[in-house]
Formats: structure tokens, sequence, C-alpha cells
């Protein structure tokens, strides 16, 4: 992703546990006088996260980066991520394809088809070989499976692309229609607009984009969009 949209500080101490002096939530008060903890509150934090009313936060609260480093480690983000995932399947199994080669699936990349936490919390910075994600990977070939073109969009730059396509293929992807990566001289387009832009292409192509996947809202929002759209949980970055 781009350096500017991609926002990794938060995954920079996931390990080093870095506590913010100038902001405590344990000093807060709270206007309804509940009794809180503070995983009450980085609970809060992080489902509002999901339901998209927290935007454009550089890093997750001091307070609650080992939470969330924990969360997404967790069993808990495994059967969250499960779930989401089967309403894909379930969505899958009652569509009706039209089978002239024009029925179309759109995926994210980073922490939908390949995971970058083990990465980021090993060697801080950087992106190399990430891990597939078992239950996209298993989604990805049932909807290959099932002759809908699959394309990728990635806010990952061009200069990326030999380097994506080897770590996809070592991670079990295979088949994909297109692999769509970003132009870093297209100027300082958002990854919204841009990945709009870039469905739209596909619409102008004839192409019927029957669902879309995705860990960032940017991944998902804006028109022209999909039939559905899916969300994976992802609290510890946001991509605008």
């Amino acid at each position: 992703m781009g350096r500017k949209q991609y926002l990794l500080l938060v995954i920079f101490s996931l390990l080093c546990s870095i506590a913010f002096a100038d902001w405590n939530i344990l000093n807060l008060k709270w206007k309804t006088g509940l009794d809180i903890t503070l995983k009450n509150y980085c609970e809060s934090w992080r489902m509002n996260v999901e339901l998209h009313n927290i935007r454009d936060f550089d890093v997750v609260p001091g307070e609650c980066v080992d939470y969330i480093g924990k969360y997404m480690t967790s069993t808990q983000y495994k059967v969250d991520s499960h779930r989401a995932l089967e309403e894909c399947s379930l969505y899958l199994s009652n569509m009706q394809l039209n089978g002239d080669g024009k029925d179309a699936w759109v995926f994210d990349i980073d922490d939908t088809l390949l995971s970058t936490t083990p990465y980021y919390k090993k060697h801080h910075f950087g992106k190399r070989k990430a891990p597939a994600l078992e239950h996209t990977l298993n989604l990805y070939n049932e909807i290959k499976g099932r002759g809908v073109r699959i394309f990728l969009i990635s806010s990952r730059g061009e200069h990326l692309r030999d380097a994506t396509i080897d770590n996809l293929i070592s991670a079990g992807y295979h088949g994909w229609t297109g692999l769509i990566l970003r132009n870093l001289d297209g100027g300082e387009m958002g990854v919204q607009k841009y990945k709009t832009e870039q469905r739209k292409l596909l619409i102008e192509g004839g192409y019927r984009i029957w669902g879309i996947v995705g860990d960032q809202w940017s991944s998902l929002l804006g028109f022209p969009n999909g039939r559905r759209t899916f969300k994976l949980p992802n609290s510890l970055y946001y991509v605008a």
C-alpha cells in the first residue's frame, strides 16, 4: 500500500508496547458514570473502528496496542473472519451466474488474502513474504471453482508486482484474471477513489462485480460497487 495511506506505526509498537505519556485512558472521566476497565474501553474502540465510526486515525491508542495486537492473533479474530466469509459462501451458493466469462469478484490483498501481521511483529518495517489467510484462501478457491473471474485490486505500488506475484503464488493463490497495482506516478488520489476508479474500468469492460472482500472500508465504499461487500476485521491501521 502507499506509504501515506498505509499507516503502520501501530504495528511498529505491537511488540514494543509503546505508551503515550500525553494521553491516558485511565485518567478520563466518563459522563455516563460507568465504572469501566481498560479492556472495556479498548474493545469499544476496536468495535467502533469496525463499524466505521472511528476514522482517519494514525495510531491505536497507546494503552490499547497490546489488546488490539492480541486480538489480531487470537482465536476470536479467526472466528470473526470465518463468520464473515461464511456469509460470502452463502451468498455465492445463491448467485445466478451468467456463465459468459464476465462474472467477477474483487479481493484486496494485504490482510485480506495475505496476513502482514506476522512480518510486522517480527521486523517492524518493510513488506516481504506474508502467509495466506487460510479462511480467505478457501473462499478464493471456492469462487474460482464456480468459474467467476477474480480481480485483485491493491494499493501496493506497481514496482512490487513481481514480489507480490511470487508471494501470492507461494501462499497458494493461483488463477486470478487480473492483478491491479497502483501506479505511484498517479498523484495523491486517495485509496478509496483509486479503487473505485479501477472497479469502474472493470464494469466498463463488461464485468459484473458480484462481490468485494477487503479488510479496509476504503476497499468497499464508493461507486460503482459490487452487488455485495464483505469486510474482514482489522483494527490495527486505517487506510483512507
